[in-house]
């Protein structure tokens, strides 16, 4: 099935590893065939991976887009949604962690990365409540 991706001027993205970046103007491309397609936007730095969720989301976009490297990242990827999966009690959450497993052990390691998106956000929405108690508290105290 071929994939469709409308570039806006100056977007990179990363295809089978190679960094692409687009030109001046708008584009569209099609992807005829089956590659390993990640944008700018969804390609974190290992900096970048600073809170749990995030520490999922890092070795599997590492899997996705070097995919002779499975094995090494495989690993982190079970230690760190291990450690998720024992702090979290949302039984939809964990049942949304069952399918990422799930998905990398089909080889769905893209569907796995969208899968993970949610999980940060839900990380994203406790960090905020979290956040908005202690304001709270503040300005009770």
């Amino acid at each position: 099935m071929p994939l469709k991706l409308t570039l806006k001027p100056g977007e990179r993205f990363v295809i089978n590893g190679a960094v692409v970046e687009n030109g001046d103007h708008r584009a569209s491309l099609t992807i005829m065939n089956r590659s390993n397609v990640l944008r700018e936007k969804d390609i974190m730095q290992s900096t970048d991976a600073n809170s749990p969720a995030k520490r999922i989301y890092f070795p599997v976009m590492m899997m996705y887009l070097n995919p002779e490297s499975v094995d090494e990242y495989y690993e982190e990827f079970v230690v760190r949604m291990s450690e998720f999966m024992g702090a979290i009690s949302n039984p939809e959450i964990l049942t949304e962690c069952i399918a990422v497993n799930r998905d990398l052990m089909a080889g769905e390691n893209y569907k796995a990365l969208v899968k993970i998106r949610r999980l940060m956000e839900y990380e994203e929405e406790r960090l905020q409540d979290v956040a908005s108690g202690v304001q709270e508290n503040r300005v009770a105290g």
